[in-house]
C-alpha cells in the first residue's frame, strides 16, 4: 500500500525495476540490424502541397542529423524540416520527414546522400509533419547470446501480452549525457545552443522524475492499479481523469487495460493528483529538486503519461538456443527497450 513520504533511496541512478524476476542475460544491438524500427505513419500524403514527406531509411544515425542534411539538399532552413518523433541512432530505422518547398521544385535527394541515409519515398502534402504526429512504432529486434531460462522467458512475454508492463521512458530518452547536460543548464554552468538541444534535455529530465515515480510504484505493487487520488488514462488514447475514489467498475476497468493510472510529466503548475499518490510525486520532485525546479523555470505545462503499456503486438520466436527474435508493435512515445529490458538484462557490450 502506497504511503505518503519521502522515497529512499536511489532513484535514477539504479535499472528499472520491474515486478518480477528477469530470466535471461544477452546481448543486443550486436549489429544495427539487430534493431529495426519502422514508423507508423498516422497520416499518408496526399500528393500536392506546399511540403515534401520523404519516407527515410537511415543507418546508425541519429534522427536530427537527418533533419539537417534533408534541410541542406534543399536549401532550407532547419526549422522548415519537420519528423513526428526521433528514432534510435544504433539501429536501422524508417520514418517520415516534411521539407517545406512552397513553388519550388524537389532537389535530387539521391544525388550524393551520406552514408547511412536512404530516401525510400517522396510525395507533396498541405501540412508539415510535427513531433507526435505518427499512430505508433513497429520493432523487429534480435538478441543474441541469450542465457538464462528460456521457458521463463516465453512464461514471462505471455504475461506482458496479456497484463502489460511498466511504461519506463527508454535510455533512448537520455542520450549520450542529455540528464547531465540538463543538470548544468538548470545549475547555471552551461546553456542548450539550439532549439533541439534544449528539447533533449527537458525531456531527459521529465523522463527522469517518471521513472523514479513509476519505480516506487512498481516497488509498492501499485503500478498497475489505481489508486484515489490517481489521474487515470483511457487505454490507446490521451484522454486522462481524476480518480477520487475506486469503485468496482474503475477497479475492473483497469484490471482489464482499459484503464491505466498514470505518472507525472514535470512542470510549473498542478500535477492534478491528490492524497498519497500526490504526496509520493512531489517527494519525488523534491529529491530531484534540481531538475523539478529547472523544468518550471523553462515553464513547462505539467501533463501525464500511462504507468503501464499494453503491446499493440508482441510475438516471439527463438531462432537457435541463444537467439532470440522479438516483434514488437508499440504506440506513440512506448519504448521496446522497456519490453527487451523486462525479460532480459542487456550485457553492456551490447
Amino acid at each position: 500500500m502506497m504511503t505518503a513520504g519521502a522515497p529512499e533511496g536511489p532513484l535514477v541512478s539504479e535499472r528499472p525495476l520491474y515486478p518480477w524476476a528477469i530470466p535471461l542475460r544477452a546481448r543486443l544491438r550486436a549489429e544495427p540490424g539487430d534493431f529495426r524500427v519502422d514508423e507508423i505513419a498516422a497520416t499518408e500524403p496526399e500528393g500536392e502541397g506546399e511540403h515534401v514527406w520523404l519516407r527515410v531509411r537511415k543507418t546508425g544515425l541519429n534522427t536530427e542529423t537527418v533533419a539537417e542534411w534533408l534541410a541542406g539538399v534543399a536549401g532550407v532552413a532547419r526549422p522548415a524540416v519537420g519528423y513526428a518523433g526521433r528514432k534510435d541512432r544504433h539501429a536501422v530505422t524508417t520514418q517520415w520527414f516534411s521539407v517545406q518547398l512552397p513553388g519550388r521544385a524537389e532537389p535530387d535527394w539521391s544525388a550524393d546522400p551520406p552514408a547511412g541515409i536512404e530516401v525510400l519515398t517522396s510525395c507533396r502534402h498541405g501540412r508539415k509533419l510535427k513531433t507526435g504526429h505518427l499512430a505508433g512504432n513497429a520493432f523487429h529486434l534480435r538478441l543474441r547470446e541469450v542465457r538464462g531460462d528460456r521457458s521463463a522467458a516465453d512464461t514471462l512475454l505471455q504475461r506482458m501480452r496479456q497484463g502489460g508492463l511498466p511504461d519506463y521512458f527508454g535510455e533512448q530518452r537520455f542520450g549520450h549525457a542529455n540528464l547531465e547536460r540538463a543538470r548544468a543548464w538548470f545549475a547555471g554552468r552551461s546553456r542548450p545552443r539550439s532549439r533541439n538541444q534544449r528539447s533533449l534535455y527537458l525531456s531527459a529530465a521529465r523522463a527522469a522524475i517518471f521513472n523514479a515515480v513509476l519505480r516506487r510504484r512498481v516497488e509498492d505493487g501499485s503500478w498497475d492499479r489505481l489508486l484515489p487520488g490517481d489521474v487515470a488514462n483511457l487505454d490507446g488514447s490521451g484522454s486522462i481523469f481524476p480518480v477520487t475514489a475506486v469503485d468496482e467498475t474503475l477497479r475492473g476497468r483497469c484490471e482489464r487495460l482499459d484503464l491505466h493510472p498514470t505518472g507525472p510529466l514535470w512542470g510549473q503548475g498542478d500535477t492534478g493528483t491528490g492524497g498519497a499518490v500526490r504526496a509520493l510525486e512531489a517527494a519525488v520532485a523534491n529529491i530531484l529538486g534540481d531538475l523539478s525546479g529547472g523544468l518550471e523555470r523553462a515553464q513547462m505545462k505539467p501533463a501525464r503519461r500511462p504507468l503501464r503499456m499494453r503491446p499493440r503486438r508482441l510475438a516471439w520466436s527463438w531462432e537457435s538456443e541463444e537467439t532470440l527474435v522479438l516483434e514488437i508493435e508499440l504506440g506513440p512515445g512506448e519504448y521496446a527497450t522497456g519490453v527487451v529490458g523486462g525479460i532480459a538484462l542487456i550485457d553492456a557490450s551490447g
